[in-house]
């Protein structure tokens, strides 16, 4: 199905009952994609908290829930399923807009309890996947972080971050924000196939060095790295990155939560039959013989011999190319809580 990352709807795991179409009807399905579906959400929160010892965030924030950009190995994609949705095709085409983000990010960091420290945008989708262009929403939070001064680690496969370097750029002089751009492969066939609305990997490239010409910290994550596809690619993905300015790099092994796993399988076999079966090996070889591992600490790098290569491979380039260098704890010193006539004002602005 052209656009998409899968072409089906998996059941849903809360749902006792769920609709399979004739043979007939799913050869006619194929023949188009659906068009996407907007919703609004009506979240009266924005923050999201974790308590993971993976995670170098506790707070992070999502002005989307689903991502267009269908990539197709996404772990977020069950999160579809608690909206009675399918984690299959209703993710990348049935996305839900929190049109009052910003407005709740506004009461967020005014409460007095809020104690300044980075959010990540976003923990979740993609903030700045295609629907970005029309809403803004990102955009909007940016806005209000700036206004409080609240650092920002922010990650994106999507060249749309550099329509907002007049802010970055202030919010990089206040030492208040750093940008991960993840990349998975320089092949733009895969792209095409395995993260298909996505940036292309020379756009992605291009993207980094216009955020690091504008002083803006910017790094490379290679997310996810998938044994037997992509591992190899590694050096070059780095070698590409510090040329264009990253001056960090990151890794996170190819996860498969739920039914993740299901829909990766049937995208390989549709889309690479051959290599398939060694490809699912490899994945089992850093998983202790599974295709998934959610234990803390194990699930973010896997665990055996092939996983322990990708790590050295990884840390070996990383130093090569200068980007194992740890950036500094982004500051909260810099924090302002706006007045109430200041605040009101403000969401006056983005309301």
């Amino acid at each position: 199905m052209k656009g998409r990352g899968t072409n089906s709807n998996t059941p849903n795991r809360f749902s006792k009952h769920y609709f399979v179409p004739f043979e007939e009807e799913l050869l006619d399905s194929e023949l188009e994609s659906p068009s996407t579906t907007f919703l609004l959400d009506t979240s009266r929160t924005i923050l999201a908290r974790n308590d993971s010892p993976d995670i170098p965030f506790t707070f992070s924030l999502n002005p989307y829930r689903g991502c267009e950009h269908g990539c197709i190995y996404c772990y977020a994609r069950p999160s579809h399923e608690y909206l009675g949705l399918s984690a299959g095709l209703d993710f990348e085409s049935k996305i839900l807009i929190k049109a009052n983000a910003p407005a709740l990010l506004v009461r967020e960091l005014s409460k007095k309890s809020w104690k300044p420290q980075v959010v990540a945008l976003s923990g979740n989708t993609d903030c700045y996947q295609p629907i970005e262009r029309r809403f803004q929403l990102t955009r909007k939070c940016l806005e209000v972080f700036l206004q409080f001064r609240n650092p920002v680690g922010l990650i994106t496969k999507n060249a749309l971050v550099q329509r907002d370097l007049d802010l970055l750029s202030e919010m990089a002089r206040l030492e208040i924000i750093h940008i991960l751009i993840s990349i998975t492969t320089l092949n733009p066939e895969l792209i095409r196939t395995m993260e298909p609305r996505t940036s292309s990997p020379l756009t992605r490239l291009q993207t980094i060095e216009a955020l690091a010409k504008a002083g803006i910290p910017v790094g490379v994550n290679i997310g996810p790295v998938i044994p037997g596809l992509t591992d190899e690619e590694i050096p070059r993905i780095m070698q590409a990155a510090a040329d264009h300015g990253a001056t960090r790099a990151g890794y996170i092994l190819l996860r498969l939560p739920g039914v993740v796993k299901q829909l990766f399988i049937e995208w390989l076999q549709q889309n690479l039959p051959k290599r398939s079966n060694k490809i699912l090996h490899s994945i089992q070889q850093t998983r202790n013989g599974d295709l998934d591992d959610s234990r803390f600490e194990k699930r973010m790098r896997g665990e055996g011999r092939v996983a322990d290569l990708i790590d050295q491979l990884f840390r070996t380039t990383a130093r090569k190319h200068n980007l194992s260098i740890r950036w500094n704890d982004l500051p909260t010193d810099r924090f302002r809580r706006g007045t109430n006539e200041q605040i009101e004002l403000f969401q006056d602005t983005i309301n």
